[in-house]
This record gives C-alpha cells, sequence and structure tokens, in this order.
C-alpha cells in the first residue's frame, strides 16, 4: 500500500476533521501583547514547599508559549513547564519575569504577595 493512502478518519464524519474543532484557536491575533491581561504570582501550594512563579493569561499558542518559556528558562537559569494555560518557573523569578514580559511587549500584573 502506498504512503498516505488510507483514509478511514478523514471523511467528514472522522477524527480529523474533530481534531481541527477541538484546537484551540489562533488568539494572539485576535488579543494583541500589550492588551492581554498577564498575571504573575509566586506560590507555593501543591508544591511540596517549593515556590514556584506562575504567569497566567497568556493568549499564545502553544508553540507560541513554549518558545516564550524557554526564553524565560534560559534567562532565569532555572526549569520550568507549560500547564494548560499556566507557565510555571521554578524558583521566585517574579521581577526577572516582570522585566521580560515588558521588554517582550506585555503589560505584567504581579498578583498575590
Amino acid at each position: 500500500m502506498p504512503r498516505g493512502g488510507w483514509q478511514e478518519f478523514t471523511g467528514p464524519g472522522g477524527f480529523s476533521g474533530q481534531s481541527r474543532a477541538m484546537e484551540r484557536p489562533d488568539v494572539s491575533q485576535a488579543n494583541p501583547k500589550e492588551q492581554q491581561a498577564v498575571r504573575v504570582q509566586r506560590t507555593r501550594g501543591g508544591k511540596r514547599g517549593k515556590t514556584v512563579t506562575q504567569i497566567t493569561g497568556l493568549a499564545l499558542t502553544a508553540t507560541e508559549a513554549k518558545a516564550l518559556l524557554k526564553r524565560l528558562k534560559a534567562r532565569a537559569g532555572t526549569g520550568g513547564t507549560v500547564k494548560d494555560d499556566l507557565l510555571e518557573l521554578q524558583g521566585d523569578q517574579v521581577t526577572l519575569v516582570m522585566d521580560f514580559l515588558q521588554s517582550e511587549g506585555f503589560r505584567p500584573k504581579q498578583a498575590g504577595g
């Protein structure tokens, strides 16, 4: 069988049509960086007492979020992850993240304490 010859799930009611509907829309074009309500907070909840910096409110696609997190991790020199619509960096990196996001064109606000 030639490559790509199996078309069982690509019909109008198949899985490929459903997967496109379930993807996140490209919201970065609809909401410019300076209008996004970006919040940066320090938290320890559910992390066995370890402090993490959480960034919420970024309207980015999955690939844009990963690219931004990669630059943040390189700048901070720590690890981090993307969870749903949340970016997490290890340690107390609030001031560094605030400065970085401002230089990227966002308008972040510190949330919490």
